[in-house]
């Protein structure tokens, strides 16, 4: 079981888009604005945690189809949020970006987000510390993933929110911005060439 804990931490510490999106809205909108967007993940990762341990996720990942709409999905909805961080704030006609998208945005993301099934995948069908008690190891793992998924992300909302608390000039906080968006962008480009090498 500590095994297993450990392997949930760095699995759900490492960047990738929940951190990275909860990072940026957490600097690019503060802590309030942004909180609804982190729960909407929590409910999200949650409901991929049962997709996984009902096998729903291993029968949708298994339909090629199926697998490329879902990262194609994932892959246009992270620009969107990238640019919705880049953009915070800023009066552009064609994105309103006064406010980061709320629950239903974080619940969205998590349920196109790869990484998420990939994540919750290797760890629900992984350590099989019970094999003899399915419904125990099944309620223990998620208690532990949860345990360690909140304060995770709320750091990682923390580290965003602080950046935005240095009384930064308006440039340097829209560089902030941009340079969240970004490492979004960088996120993205991951996840297409994991497309592009899983289809080799």
């Amino acid at each position: 079981m500590l095994t297993f804990a450990v392997a949930v931490l760095f699995l759900i510490i490492t960047p990738g888009p929940g951190v990275m999106t909860t990072a940026g809205f957490g600097a690019a909108y503060g802590f309030s604005p942004s909180l609804p967007y982190v729960i909407g993940l929590f409910i999200g990762t949650n409901l991929v945690m049962l997709a996984v341990m009902s096998g729903l996720a291993a029968v949708i990942l298994s339909t090629p189809w199926l697998r490329t709409g879902l990262m194609l999905a994932s892959v246009a909805y992270l620009l969107y949020l990238a640019a919705r961080i880049a953009f915070a704030g800023a009066r552009v006609a064609f994105i309103r970006a006064e406010q980061p998208p709320g629950i239903a945005g974080g619940v969205l993301l998590q349920a196109i987000n790869p990484k998420a099934y990939a994540v919750n995948t290797s760890l629900i069908t992984g350590f099989n510390y019970a094999p003899d008690a399915f419904l125990f190891e099944m309620m223990t793992k998620a208690a532990i993933l949860n345990t360690i998924w909140i304060p995770v992300h709320l750091a990682w909302l923390w580290a965003g929110v602080s950046l935005r608390r240095l009384d930064l000039t308006d440039r340097t906080q829209r560089t902030i911005n941009i340079l969240m968006a970004l490492s979004m962008l960088g996120v993205v480009a991951l996840a297409l060439w994991s497309m592009a090498h899983g289809t080799e």
